[in-house]
Order: C-alpha cells, then structure tokens, then sequence
C-alpha cells in the first residue's frame, strides 16, 4: 500500500494565539481542537504522514499547542506560507497584507511531500467516513503514471454543510454521472431560509443553488506530480493581476477547475455522508461541542482523544 500524507492548511489561523483564535478554541471534552479529531481520523484511515502549513511567525506558539503532541503519534513535518515567498520577478504589492491564498498555500509543500496527499483546513470537522473512502482511492487506485492527473474530491452534500448562524462559503460542484468533478464554482453567503437557499457569486450577485448539490470542503486527494502544476501555475497568476488588486487569491479550486476543464485532470468525487461543523461564526462553537459530545455518546470517538 502507498505511503499517504495530511496536509493541514493552517497557515490562516490568526496572527496570535489564544482564547480570541476560534480555530484553536478548546471543543473536546479533554481541550481538543476540531485539528485533533481530524488527525485522529486521518491516522485511523491510514494516512501516515501529517505535514502542517503555518506561517513562521507562528511556529513556536504552534508547536506548543498542537505540534508537539502529534509527534508522539505521527510523523510530522512543517512547510511554511509567507506573503513574500514569490517566483523571482515578483514582488509583495504595496498594501497586500495577506497570503497568496489555497494554491500559495499548498505550494509549500513542494520538496517535503512525494507521495499521494490529501488537502483540509484546519478549522473544518469532517467526519471518519470522508478520511477513509479518500484513503482508499489514493492508497489503492490513484494513477501516478498517466498524462491526466488522477485525483479525488470529498463530495459533501450542500445541506450538511451550512451554518445556523450565518452565511458560508462553498465550491459549489457539477458532477457527471459517472462521479467525476466537471466544475467548481466558489459560491459566497450560502444561507438556508425557512423555505430555500440563497446564495451570491463572486460579484455580489444572487445565484441559485439546489440543496442537493455536492460541495467541495476543500477535502482534495491530490499526486505528489500536481505540485509542479502549482509551481507552473503561480508565475501566471501573478502576471495576470491587475495594478492596485491587492485583495486576488491564487485559489486551488480554481487551478484544478482549468486542468479539468483543459482535459488534463480527472476528479473523482467520492461522496461521503458525513455532517460537517466548524467554527465559521463564534456561535457556531456550542454547536460544535455539542456535535462532539454526541458523538463521543455513540462510540464515535473516545472522551479523551489521544489517551
């Protein structure tokens, strides 16, 4: 069986430590973050590499908090996602502030990971089942070899993935019946009202969006071979932007988006049943210990996660 990694995108977690980061809020019952359980799941599927992409400025407060008690259990590894890290000829625009987005992000990792990987943010629960099926596809029927990158997508279902308290932010996906991606479209302010579903694009405008749609979570398995399409790929993203757009993100839906569209990528999505929860708003954080607790009641999980 192939070697399998996590990546951990959580580069964009705070510029401080502590109680006012809501992705590092204790939920478990035994001060566990949402990072904790999708860990656990990720060993327990199979994945036997975890690599963490943070910012150096947060590596030591990171360690302490999380790092240090995954070692004991996994291999891990750090990569690093910093505004100024460009391809020679760029430079950081005057009043950018943050980082280059998804596709910086997961860019990092170039150098540190050759094997099959599987991509998630930090602060999204998802669930034993999604792990396991993603697992299983890279480990046993990923195709490295090919000229079409071999990839693979948690298909989660629109209703189980929105807030009570507010709006969220989804890749809203076309499947073809055979479960292969066709498109993702990055839909804003999904809110479900007493009897529909709103939703706006990316210019404000009102879009519509079946219930019964898949989503991407940003839950991709990916070849190692895909990060030198994100190192291609950067240098134009950046020749492209206009002067003064200081806000544009170099997305890895989207890069994925043009190889699939381009007939050099195909996606399957595997669909997993499971509820996603996170912490989108503050108010979300009850929600979610709740979730947990339930799910420690039916033997989902153990009350203290790593004992």
């Amino acid at each position: 069986m192939k070697d399998t990694t996590l990546v951990i995108m959580a580069a964009g977690i705070g510029s401080r430590f502590g109680g006012g980061i809501k992705q590092l809020e204790p939920v478990g019952p035994g001060g566990e973050i949402i990072m904790d359980y999708s860990i656990y799941d990720a060993v327990r599927a199979g994945f036997n590499k975890v690599v963490f992409i943070i910012r150096r400025d947060l590596e030591k407060d990171f360690r302490e908090i999380i790092g240090n008690r995954i070692e004991k259990l996994v291999h891990v590894e750090y990569a690093y996602q910093e505004l100024s890290d460009l391809p020679a000829g760029f430079a950081v625009p005057e009043g950018r502030k943050k980082p280059w987005g998804t596709g910086q992000a997961v860019l990092s990792i170039k150098g540190i990971v050759n094997e099959p990987f599987m991509v998630i943010n930090a602060d999204d629960y998802y669930g034993q089942e999604g792990f396991r099926r993603l697992h299983d596809y890279m480990a046993d029927r990923m195709d490295e070899s090919g000229g079409v990158y071999d990839m693979c997508m948690g298909g989660f279902l629109l209703g189980n993935t929105l807030s009570e308290n507010g709006g969220v932010t989804r890749g809203v996906c076309s499947v073809s019946g055979d479960s292969y991606l066709e498109t993702v479209v990055e839909t804003y302010d999904i809110q479900k009202t007493a009897d529909s579903i709103t939703a706006k694009d990316e210019a404000g405008a009102p879009v519509r969006v079946p219930d019964g749609c898949h989503v991407s979570m940003n839950m991709w398995g990916l070849p190692a071979a895909f990060l030198n399409e994100l190192e291609a790929g950067f240098p134009e993203f950046l020749a492209s932007l206009k002067e003064g757009d200081i806000k544009s993100e170099y997305l890895l839906p989207s890069v994925i988006n043009r190889l699939v569209s381009g007939g050099r990528a195909r996606v399957k999505v595997i669909e997993t049943p499971d509820k996603w929860f996170g912490v989108t708003y503050r108010e979300d954080k009850q929600a979610v210990v709740d979730s947990l607790r339930a799910l420690i009641a039916a033997g989902v999980y153990p009350e203290r996660l790593f004992e």
